[in-house]
């Protein structure tokens, strides 16, 4: 049988090995697929998670549970070596190891892209992942728990000071979801008020949201204006030292909670390879998502998603001529790398890769929401009722898509959890306090 090595299980890896387990006759491949972590992270619910609308873990696909025709392991790539077919591999415990493959599958994904600005690295938090959405529903929370003990001041300023670095869909979604989250804790809050929180978000370019008309981006500023959140734009971030936000049109403001959601680069494992690398540092590929390099295809390796550079063969779409790194593309690229692997087994051609853009859609807080497809936009409440039901029933697996839609019909009947465990990083902290230890 052919061995297949997927690299990576986000939405693409997971969508090749799912699709495999589908196409693939028995006995006609064995397919492994190695992550450092056990899930899929379906990531635009992460905004939703941020504000205490979804349970976190069911925005989490378990690899075991629904690849069960896929060795998995859990563990790093941290080297390839596709000359002799061949990877290292990692585990949190134990030695590395070596495994051998026919055929190569680089779905390894992307991190979050930072910039050299002081202070970032030491004070900012991401929205990359599960456990980053996690931290800032506590921070916000335990703000508020906070400040509540505190007289107007400065101390109190930071503390219900919240700022996001990006004006893209993350950044806009998480921005919204926030202030929206703040607004259900300030109601067990009567000595607060929306005047003493400060909303600030950040984009060094002059709109907002590029994915939709300049017109909706205007509204959407308009709308987080009236919920008291101030977008700043033209304007870039120049210093967070020690929480202290200095900005290039010389405005400083004080904040414990700063968000970075400016930008993605592919996943950097892909530079321990000898595959070869475009100038953003995305593998080479052609529309068939075949690895390729300057005298042609590269055999047997294959990559798409966020770690690779596709070609985008629809006019006036995507950036530079490739597809944007999201999830749409991750998927719909995921499903048909597996078709194309399947029938490269078969001696068959593969496709290339064209997609059909089915509009952009964003849920900016409780009831609020942005569709654009086209000429055609809604926004307001129908648009946020639509963006739910797309990502609901986007979600992987129909047990997690109950899951979700279950946390929404709570959350309507009993409003949203609001509690934050502050504590979580630190959970033996309480037992360590207070433990006996023998006497010296």
């Amino acid at each position: 049988m052919r061995k297949i090595l997927i690299v990576g299980g986000g939405y693409a890896g997971f969508y090749t090995a799912k699709k495999l387990q589908k196409h693939l006759a028995r006995n006609e491949a064995q397919v492994t697929i190695v992550d450092p972590l056990p899930y899929m992270t379906y990531q635009p619910f992460l905004p939703e998670i941020a504000a205490g609308n979804i349970d976190p873990r069911h925005a989490l696909v378990s690899h075991r549970r629904h690849l069960k025709k896929t060795t998995v392991i859990t563990a790093k790539v941290s080297n390839v070596d596709h000359a002799n077919k061949k990877v290292t591999i990692t585990p949190a415990l134990g030695e590395p190891w070596e495994v051998e493959y026919d055929t190569l599958v680089m779905t390894a994904g992307a991190v979050t892209r930072t910039f050299p600005i002081p202070g970032v690295a030491d004070q900012a938090i991401g929205l990359k992942n599960i456990e980053e959405a996690m931290a800032i529903r506590d921070r916000v929370a335990d703000a508020f728990a906070k400040a509540s003990n505190l007289p107007p001041g400065p101390q109190r300023d930071r503390l219900l000071t919240f700022v996001v670095v990006g004006g893209g869909f993350a950044g806009i979604e998480l921005f919204g979801e926030v202030r929206s989250f703040a607004s259900a804790l300030l109601r067990q809050y009567p000595n607060l008020t929306i005047d003493d929180t400060h909303f600030h978000l950040i984009e060094a370019m002059g709109r907002i949201m590029p994915e939709v008309s300049h017109k909706t981006s205007l509204w959407v500023i308009k709308n987080l204006e009236q919920r008291a959140a101030k977008v700043h734009l033209d304007t870039q971030l120049a210093s967070a030292v020690d929480g202290i936000i200095e900005l290039s049109t010389g405005e400083t403001f004080e904040s414990d909670t700063i968000m970075w959601t400016a930008g993605v680069m592919a996943n950097p494992v892909v530079r321990n390879t000898d595959l070869p690398l475009e100038e953003r540092g995305r593998i080479r590929v052609q529309a068939d998502l075949r690895v390729i390099d300057d005298t042609g295809i590269v055999p047997d390796a294959w990559a798409c998603g966020d770690v690779a550079a596709v070609p985008d063969l629809v006019p006036n779409q995507g950036v530079g001529g490739f597809t944007v790194p999201n999830a749409q593309h991750a998927v719909r690229q995921g499903k048909l790398l597996a078709k194309n692997l399947v029938a490269d087994i078969r001696g068959e051609k593969p496709a290339e890769y064209r997609h059909k853009n089915q509009g952009a859609v964003a849920g900016i807080g409780l009831y609020y929401g942005v569709f654009q497809n086209g000429p055609i936009a809604f926004k307001g409440f129908i648009a946020w009722v639509m963006h739910r039901g797309y990502h609901g029933l986007a979600m992987p697996m129909w047990e997690r898509k109950v899951r979700i839609f279950g946390n929404y019909v709570i959350n309507f009947l009993t409003r949203r959890d609001t509690v934050g465990i502050p504590a979580r990083d630190t959970p033996r902290a309480g037992f360590a306090e207070f433990a006996a230890r023998p006497k010296v």
